[in-house]
């Protein structure tokens, strides 16, 4: 039996002990751990990486338009905090004659850290993989901003839907004599446009950054399985801020920073967990019958 075969052959007899096996290597791998760097760094990244592409972006759209986009997709990333976060981006868009050349350089230069954070710690999951091969660190330099000019034209092709979607909301569908009025479509499609946008970055992630060749299937099936774990624990997440938690109480003018902070932590551990499964899996491919698979 060809091994990849044989590994989902493993996989389906014993799903729990491949979950505890993912859990242990994770841990063991200090998964929190690199989960909250990645969080911070995104975090430290998320306000100039937003400013900087609408300062770009505004030279082909309009810049309201563009920040509505962009707060649709902050709220996709931090539920309940991306009023603030929007805000914030205003700002400096109010300021940004101020920042000169150089300014703009530093505000490309924090953008492109979350990337490189996020690189590192998949570098550590995927570890059998840089034991064989490393990857040149010029082109490590780039990913990030490839990713950068990607979510660009992502948000520039959404802002266009949008504005073709505003006139969509105004009219009428003739149906067997019957008119319904199409009134709120716009918005079902564009938060599907912004789930389908999240698969999309979550599998170019996990294709891109590890060291080596990922098949698209299971890129995909791990992008498609953290999305869909994301959106639903972050209606979890506004519904405790929301209700339960105490944070504005105790932190104070800090709340939001701390509210983003964890709710970034809570996603990049679906984010790395995510790869901790792909990981696993193609160690099974490897070594399909481990010890701790053995009946």
């Amino acid at each position: 039996m060809a091994p990849k075969y044989a590994a989902a052959q493993q996989l389906f007899r014993h799903p729990l002990r491949f979950l505890l096996r993912a859990m242990r290597d994770f841990r063991r791998h200090q998964g929190l751990l690199l989960a909250g760097a990645v969080a911070y760094y995104n975090l430290l990244s998320i306000i100039p990486l937003f400013a900087l592409l609408l300062v770009v972006l505004s030279h082909f759209m309009d810049q309201g338009m563009l920040l509505s986009t962009i707060a649709a997709q902050l709220d996709l990333l931090v539920p309940s905090r991306s009023a603030a976060l929007t805000t914030e981006i205003e700002h400096f868009l109010e300021n940004r004659d101020v920042v000169g050349w150089v300014g703009m350089g530093v505000l490309l230069f924090f953008s492109s850290l979350a990337f490189t954070v996020l690189e590192n710690a998949m570098s550590l999951i995927f570890y059998h993989r840089v034991n064989i091969q490393r990857r040149h660190f010029l082109v490590s330099a780039i990913i990030p901003y490839l990713f950068i000019l990607l979510l660009g034209l992502g948000i520039l092709f959404v802002s266009v839907i949008a504005g073709l979607l505003q006139a969509l909301d105004e009219r009428s569908l003739v149906l067997l004599g019957l008119r319904w009025p199409l009134s709120g479509t716009s918005g079902i499609i564009l938060y599907l446009l912004g789930f389908l946008g999240l698969v999309m970055m979550l599998t170019a992630f996990y294709l891109v950054l590890p060291v080596g060749r990922i098949p698209f299937r299971h890129a995909l099936l791990g992008g498609v399985i953290a999305a869909a774990l994301w959106e639903s624990i972050r209606h979890v997440l506004v519904w405790y801020f929301s209700t339960l938690s105490l944070v504005n109480v105790v932190y104070g003018s800090f709340a939001t920073a701390i509210v983003a902070l964890l709710t970034l932590e809570v996603a990049a551990v679906i984010l790395l967990f995510g790869a901790q499964l792909i990981a696993e899996f193609e160690r099974l491919s490897i070594d399909p019958s481990p010890s701790d698979f053995q009946t």
